[in-house]
């Protein structure tokens, strides 16, 4: 088997690789950069920092920052005018998933036009839009790495997964100073979803020899030490690790695809505006469990490369020890559940056949190892009650 693997052509690690935004884009020919954040990074001061770096170099940067979270088709309108009436020759990706994945969305309509749905899987993105240089501030998403972006239509509450080289950012700055600040909330969201991108990324049916060992690297990484960056925000040890992990953990699902935990994930956002992250939070256990069945191996592999299994424990007892972790996990993280979120419990279960249905039309769930049906996805969205 062939693997293609997609990533951005400059990719720098470490402490302070921010800083280094003037190098790049005068690496890639660029000069006249849009940031496109959203107004959080604006009040914390990191816009800003962005804006006097460039400055030191004889550059400037207009700003839009009215990206969202979860980002919908309505909220990348004015970036996508934006960039249409500006004469900008790159965008700067400035934030957590939102604003990359927004960045991504305008960059390809704001240069060929047409609408989101037009670019929906499973078409396959392969133009070109604006050059992007993504400079995440979460340890999470891994959306610095991807070629996929994901935008609610807000018309029918739908989650588009969008996908293709297209969205590839040209440059990736990986600066774990930046997610110093992050409160304990973001930092379980996105640390969970990036443990999430790295377990489902080796236990796909597309995984690879080439995913495989980015997977595993980014569970060593963000096992041990996402309860660390949860606890203590400044610990630069465990950030520096957990940052790492996602981005490994990034170009692993990126190249081997999501599963089932992100196919039943995004119906939950769009319909209850449930963050991402958390959402996967909600349902790894649940759908792990389902799973393991059919790729027991796999899920032991995942235990041990997290530290809460040994080599020397039998397949069953290290998932066992997995399944003990990820509730543990859970409960240490304080991810609630759907109930205690706020979701109202008649409509969630009135909507579980739509939820179910869109969760199959992503494509996501036939790439898990136990692929399942419809019925039995209603089944597993009725556990987390």
């Amino acid at each position: 088997m062939v693997t293609q693997v997609i990533l951005p052509r400059i990719l720098q690690i470490g402490e302070g690789a921010s800083q280094q935004l003037p190098q790049v884009l005068a690496s890639l020919g660029c000069s006249r950069p849009l940031i496109i954040t959203d107004k959080m990074m604006v009040k914390l001061g990191y816009t800003q920092t962005i804006q006097d770096c460039l400055a030191a170099s004889g550059l400037s940067a207009d700003v839009f920052d009215d990206t969202v979270p979860e980002p919908t088709v309505s909220s990348i309108q004015a970036g996508v005018a934006k960039v249409r009436d500006g004469d900008y020759d790159s965008i700067i990706a400035l934030g957590g998933g939102s604003p990359i994945d927004s960045a991504k969305a305008i960059s390809i309509l704001g240069k060929f036009g047409g609408v989101m749905r037009d670019y929906k899987f499973p078409r396959i993105v392969n133009e070109l839009g604006l050059p992007i240089i993504a400079i995440p501030t979460t340890a999470g998403t891994g959306s610095e790495v991807t070629k996929v972006t994901i935008i609610t239509d807000e018309s029918n509450d739908e989650k588009m997964l969008c996908v293709g080289v297209g969205f590839m950012p040209l440059a990736a700055l990986v600066d774990f100073n930046l997610t110093l600040s992050l409160p304990k909330r973001t930092t379980a969201d996105t640390g969970i979803d990036a443990l999430t991108h790295a377990m489902e990324a080796y236990v796909s049916q597309k995984a690879s020899l080439y995913t495989d060992g980015q997977a595993i690297a980014a569970m060593r990484l963000i096992g041990p030490n996402l309860r660390r960056a949860f606890h203590d925000g400044t610990d630069k040890h465990a950030r520096e690790r957990v940052m790492l992990g996602s981005t490994l953990a990034g170009i692993a699902f990126s190249n081997a695809s999501v599963a089932l935990v992100h196919g039943m994930s995004r119906p939950i956002g769009a319909a209850f505006h449930v963050p991402h992250g958390l959402s996967n939070a909600m349902l790894l256990p649940a759908v792990t469990e389902f799973s393991i069945p059919a790729a027991a191996e796999r899920y032991a592999d995942c235990a041990r490369a997290m530290g809460v299994a040994s080599e020397q424990d039998s397949t069953d007892v290290a998932n066992s020890k997995l399944m003990a972790e990820l509730y543990a996990l859970n409960d240490e993280l304080e991810v609630p559940t759907p109930e205690l979120f706020g979701i109202d419990r008649d409509e969630f279960f009135r909507l579980l056949p739509t939820m179910a249905e869109q969760a199959l039309q992503s494509g996501s769930p036939g790439n898990n190892p136990r692929v399942p049906s419809a019925d039995e996805i209603i089944e597993l969205y009725k556990k987390l009650w």
